[in-house]
């Protein structure tokens, strides 16, 4: 089916490249043009933003540090990915190898202690896709997707953020629809020429009357992907659509939006590492390349276990990360008496699936059947072609002669229904000879929680394209010690580790700001209070007192206990843990910009904001489970505190915006990381960070040449660590000196030829400041021809020099073994498209 869309793609590319008429200018029919504003539904200024601010001013007259991306440039990026996008933004630290599984995403040298994004926000439409960005297991961006019906995304660093959002004080960044302003559609059809997967996506906007318009898109993608798994593991995709109505004096529209998507997490991948810590040489391993190879495979296609009622259940780990979304929301704007008042509410029905195949440890593989079950032991294939053999050559295996003793981490995520509303009025007064902007709102939202986690100890081989199969390891007497490859309902030696969580979160915030503006002097300041309401019941016998977390069950239903089933870890149900706990904290926010001149401008801001604890507080001593309260009221939130001082700078073609910037915080968190040996270990933290650092963003056009540039050089430093004060004064780990973007274009009427640049200096694997990860540029050129008028032409290639190029190194130093796991980006994938805009 694939290979035939792509002969069909590649058929339809040589037909429209054929010389024809000529067409509208790219930026004419782009669906980024300029937008006609209506009388009834003024627009900001030109270059206005309007996320995490009161209202909607040019960049040069307010005192924060923001950017902002169209959707024309993502398509010329060549990502969908949620992370990579961001990752074209100063300031922003993502950590992602191309899907939305294991993701994090930090700002400003902000501690990136596990995954999600713990300190930034990400809003859809202006309002947060889920109130706390780091549940576990549950990344913002995973219930978030980029199609034709994007218009743009913007997003604020610092400043007002804290002020204009709860749980935000790092900053925001909001992904904003398209709402019909321009009439038209657009088709694009798109395939991977080197891989296998599908793509259509569609938009089209335009007015039912004078006073209504719409907007109708989304996408749907099917494949393999482009690392081999042996099965489609994408596949899925979106709808979107808003109606506006608009009147005298302001708006109402209304949207919803249907997602079901699921893809691969392209998570930890052994790869070799020789030399020094200080100056490691990374390489791959004979038979799995991680720039092209996964852990997921066709012949690992379902485990075993238990569900949240400790029922026996079949996994299929096929769908890899599953996301589910229905929301319908409501927007409105009017004016009344010289005030305008707004009004945005949405309620979200969000649930999926997370998996992720990860590493107790990589042992060679004639080591491992005798470090599990003595000696005279042996291997034998449990799935695939070659189940029921022996392994007779275990140390040649697959070349490389490894075995894995896997962690497969499985959550239901049951529900994480969200409702939200943000309600404000704003007025401009004449005070004097300036004006003063005044604005009051209040934030109210219900966030659910409901998730049940498994871990499961496994043993597989280690092997690309898609061909790993389970591992049955069998005594000397004959007896397994695994059944079906899996070696423990639970972790092997402490199997009571298995959760379920069922909470409420409540918030509620009123929050207001005052901006005085006389002459080219701004000054303002903001208010937020915020207050919370967290309850519900969780399970683990990790708790404690009298519950018991493993159970002798019949997993397969075949009559007998084997070994791995004689102790399943199970929910102890009839004995809950509880939350029950509130919070409240206050931020705020005061700046002062001075335009300088038209084209110039400065600026300096100070923000005190905090960001409240999600589920990652409990099985701590920070609560006690039997009342759900807190032992130490401190741990409900964490805040953070900003400096920045900058300068903008805009002129005939020229954009240039400088700033300088001073964080801290304290972090309680729950971190996944890796001791000297390679083998995985959690870490309870309790840390204070700070970072220092530089902004830089310029935009660099002259006739059909552009430039984008963006860099944000960064010391970030361990202030304190309660567990461990040998790691006070060293560099939290994957915090680089210096992260850069550029984005070079040549564009006309009939082609545009360019390429996006991503890189990062090196950094630390772990906190321990011994192993080096290694920095990368990633290049990847792109090229958009226009035969005639109404059909574009696309392909794009990512990572060309094909880069083995490091997200995450699973190690504290270089191991014996001369082996680790490491996340890597995908390598070179070269992408065609054709798009037909009517």
């Amino acid at each position: 089916m694939h290979h035939r869309f792509r002969l069909a793609l590649a058929a339809s590319c040589a037909l429209f490249v054929l010389p024809a008429h000529a067409q509208d200018s790219a930026k004419e029919t782009s669906a980024t043009a300029p937008r006609k504003a209506t009388p009834a539904e003024a627009q900001p200024p030109k270059q206005a933003f309007t996320t995490g601010v009161a209202k909607g001013r040019d960049l040069l007259d307010s005192a924060i540090s923001a950017s902002s991306i169209d959707d024309d440039q993502i398509q010329k990026i060549g990502t969908r990915s949620i992370a990579e996008v961001l990752g074209n933004m100063p300031g922003i630290r993502a950590e992602s190898a191309g899907t939305e599984g294991l993701t994090a995403i930090t700002i400003r040298g902000l501690p990136l202690a596990a995954d999600g994004s713990k300190f930034l926000q990400i809003q859809e439409d202006g309002l947060p896709v889920l109130e706390f960005g780091d549940i576990h297991f549950a990344s913002t961006n995973a219930f978030l997707r980029t199609d034709l019906s994007l218009s743009q995304v913007q997003a604020i660093r610092g400043g007002s953020a804290s002020t204009f959002a709860s749980n935000s004080p790092g900053g925001l960044v909001n992904f904003i629809s398209k709402t019909g302003e321009q009439e038209g559609g657009t088709l694009q059809l798109s395939s991977g020429l080197d891989h296998e997967l599908g793509r259509v996506d569609f938009n089209y906007g335009g007015r039912l009357s004078k006073t209504v318009r719409f907007n109708l898109g989304g996408f749907y993608r099917q494949g393999e992907g482009p690392r081999s798994a042996g099965y489609d593991a994408f596949k899925g995709g979106q709808l979107k659509f808003n109606v506006t109505k608009t009147f005298y004096g302001g708006y109402v529209r209304l949207y919803a939006k249907y997602l079901d998507d699921r893809e691969p997490n392209y998570a930890m991948v052994p790869v070799a590492v020789r030399g020094t810590n200080a100056d490691p040489v990374y390489s791959t391993i004979a038979g799995i390349d991680p720039r092209k190879d996964t852990l997921y495979s066709r012949y690992k296609p379902s485990i075993l276990a238990l569900d949240g009622n400790n029922n026996v259940t079949n996994l299929d780990l096929r769908e890899g990360n599953r996301s589910k979304v229905a929301s319908v929301g409501l927007e409105a704007q009017f004016d009344i008496g010289g005030w305008t008042f707004s009004d945005r509410m949405r309620f979200a029905r969000i649930s999926g699936n997370y998996y992720e195949s990860g590493s107790m440890a990589l042992l060679p593989a004639a080591a491992l059947a005798p470090a599990f079950a003595g000696p005279g032991a042996t291997l034998r294939y449990a799935t695939g072609p070659k189940a029921g053999q022996t392994i007779a050559s275990p140390a040649t295996l697959n070349g490389n002669g490894l075995m894995m003793y896997g962690l497969e981490m499985h959550s239901d995520l049951e529900k994480l229904d969200n409702f939200t509303n943000d309600f404000r009025g704003s007025r401009v007064w004449a005070v004097g000879d300036g004006k003063l902007t005044t604005t009051a709102g209040f934030y109210a939202s219900s966030q659910a929680m409901v998730q049940n986690l498994h871990l499961l100890n496994d043993v597989f081989d280690v092997v690309g394209g898609g061909n790993s199969a389970y591992v049955d390891v069998i005594a000397g007497n004959g007896m397994p010690v695994t059944q079906g490859g899996v070696l423990a309902y639970g972790i092997r030696g402490g199997g009571t580790y298995r959760r379920r969580y069922d909470l409420q979160y409540r918030v509620f915030a009123p929050y207001g700001s005052v901006n005085y503006q006389i002459g080219a002097v701004s000054v303002g300041g903001s208010l937020r209070y915020d207050f919370g309401k967290v309850s519900g019941t969780l399970y683990g016998a990790d708790l404690g007192g009298s519950r018991v977390g493993t159970a002798p069950i019949d997993m397969n239903r075949d009559g007998t206990i084997s070994l791995p089933e004689r102790a399943v870890a199970v929910l102890p149900l009839s004995q809950p843990g509880l939350a029950d706990y509130s919070y409240k904290y206050a931020s705020y926010s005061v700046g002062v910009n001075y335009r300088v001149a038209e084209p110039l401008s400065v600026f300096a801001r100070y923000s005190r904001g905090a960001r409240a604890t999600a589920e990652r507080l409990f099985f701590s001593p920070a609560i006690d489970s039997n009342s759900g309260t807190l032992n130490d009221p401190s741990m409900a939130y964490g805040p953070v505190k900003q400096a920045e001082a900058g300068v903008k700078f805009r002129k005939e073609g020229v954009s240039l915006f400088a700033t300088a910037f001073w964080a801290s915080t304290r972090d309680q968190n729950l971190q996944i990381g890796a001791d000297a040996t390679g083998a995985t270990v959690v870490l309870q933290i309790d840390r204070d960070y700070s970072a220092k650092g530089l902004e830089l963003e310029g935009l660099f056009e002259h006739g059909p040449l552009s430039l984008r540039l963006g860099a944000t050089y960064t010391k970030a430093k361990i202030d304190a660590d309660k567990a461990d004060k040998t790691l006070v004064g060293n560099t939290p780990r994957h915090q680089p000196d210096l992260i850069f973007q550029a984005t070079p274009q040549f564009e006309v009427k009939k082609f545009t030829i360019g390429t996006n640049v991503l890189g990062t200096t090196s950094s630390y694997a772990q906190d321990g400041n011994l192993l080096k990860q290694p920095g990368y540029t990633i290049v990847s050129p792109f090229v958009q021809v226009r035969p005639v008028n109404g059909i574009q032409i696309g392909l794009n290639v990512y990572n060309v020099f094909n880069k083995l190029a490091f997200v995450s190194v699973n190690s504290a130093a270089i191991p014996a073994s001369g082996v680790v796991t490491a996340q890597t980006l995908t390598g070179r994938t070269v992408t065609a498209s054709v798009r037909f805009s009517f």
